[in-house]
């Protein structure tokens, strides 16, 4: 096993690896999008609503965590039929109850006095939201659509095991023939992937924060530090 037998595995045309790719970016991106617009309207929908829904987000996105991914995949390929379709259907469900969480959090932890100067300026509710609450959740909400995005990236993987393409073909296929190149010429990019999709939406919330919260979130761990010396 050598760095290029893995290339060279990735790039047989048998397996196609650079087409693969393409599917799994193609697909991880298209749940991601869908997980965000689910995740993001109903956890601002919950916050606005009161505590029951509180507890019905912490209820779906704990339900979430513990319900195995291959289960969501198996219970929809149930409901549908193989490939995509059922694959997709799998990652959205997997990357709603972080954004979902995140966003009721994020929404519900604005600083109420923001709020109402906002409200005293004779903002509508709808401008309130989206000039005042949505931008100071907006760090809170990122963190969720970033661990969304990493869960979907490296678990697309998956949707090989019910039809779908993507790496995952080269990862079962290096399994079904016991040959670690073929299986690490679809491992080691899933795991560039997810690393790099992480990366970009790190980078994303930073530019996206206003200067003010990242100042704000910045000196937060000192004031703690000052607070229990």
């Amino acid at each position: 096993m050598s760095p290029a037998g893995i290339w060279d595995a990735f790039n047989d045309p048998n397996l196609d690896g650079w087409h693969q790719l393409w599917i799994h970016v193609r697909l991880s991106l298209e749940a991601l999008v869908l997980a965000t617009v689910i995740g993001v309207t109903l956890g601002v929908v919950a916050a606005k609503t009161g505590r029951v829904t509180g507890f019905v987000v912490s209820a779906v996105a704990n339900l979430g965590r513990t319900i195995p991914t291959f289960a969501l995949l198996a219970l929809a390929v149930a409901l549908s039929t193989i490939g995509e379709g059922p694959t997709l259907v799998g990652l959205v469900a997997l990357g709603v109850p972080p954004v979902l969480l995140n966003a009721h959090t994020g929404i519900r932890e604005v600083d109420r006095g923001a709020v109402e100067a906002a409200r005293g300026m004779g903002f509508t509710p709808l401008a309130v939201l989206g000039r005042v609450e949505l931008p100071m959740a907006l760090p809170l909400v990122f963190t969720g659509i970033r661990v969304s995005a990493i869960q979907i990236v490296a678990t697309a993987a998956l949707g090989a095991s019910v039809g779908a393409n993507g790496l995952g073909v080269l990862i079962l296929s290096g399994l079904a023939n016991a040959d670690d190149e073929i299986l690490l010429a679809g491992a080691i990019p899933t795991a560039l992937l997810a690393l790099a999709v992480g990366g970009m939406l790190a980078l994303a919330e930073r530019l996206l924060t206003p200067r003010g919260l990242r100042l704000a979130r910045a000196s937060r761990p000192t004031k703690t530090m000052r607070s229990t010396t």
